[in-house]
């Protein structure tokens, strides 16, 4: 039996918990507001989390597979919305303006007229609050996801390879 995968999945979800957790620390503790960009990839950190728990959970290969997949689908999606408010940092809008917080964009607006608004941003996505080595947390949330998304198609690669392989070999 192979754990390999196990031990993978497991600690990309141990990663994105461990993210969620920091989030939480700079939003309680620090002060740190979050802006509507920042909450969508929280959603999505808690999806990798979810699918990597879930496929590292088993020793189905198909789940393995499967996992992987959608693994790196939201991964992608993860990263698109961090580099989208990494751009936004780089690149200031002229006029900033405050948008509504994610909650009230989704009471006041059918979700079809509020997901547009939170992925156009504000004021608020183009603000850097806090740094580390140079890079704002867009931006190491943008590495993390990339990385998330290498190891699911690694992962899946893998286990396809594998599936494909003659017996006896």
């Amino acid at each position: 039996m192979d754990r390999a995968p196990r031990r993978v999945y497991g600690l990309v979800a141990l990663a994105c918990v461990a993210m969620l957790a920091f989030g939480m620390y700079l939003q309680h503790v620090v002060g740190l507001e979050p802006c509507p960009m920042c909450i969508v990839q929280r959603y999505a950190l808690v999806l990798v989390a979810l699918c990597a728990g879930l496929a590292g959970a088993t020793d189905r290969k198909g789940m393995h597979v499967g996992g992987g997949v959608l693994l790196v689908i939201l991964a992608l999606l993860g990263a698109y919305v961090a580099a989208r408010q990494s751009w936004l940092q780089w690149y200031p809008p002229e006029v900033v303006s405050c948008g509504r917080d994610l909650y009230g964009m989704i009471e006041t607006f059918p979700l079809k007229r509020a997901l547009p608004m939170i992925f156009r941003g504000g004021g608020d996505c183009s603000k850097v609050d806090w740094t580390f080595l140079g890079g704002t947390i867009a931006n190491w949330s943008f590495v993390c996801f990339i990385g998330f998304a290498a190891l699911g198609s690694l992962m899946v690669w893998r286990q396809t390879r594998k599936a494909q392989a003659p017996r006896g070999s």
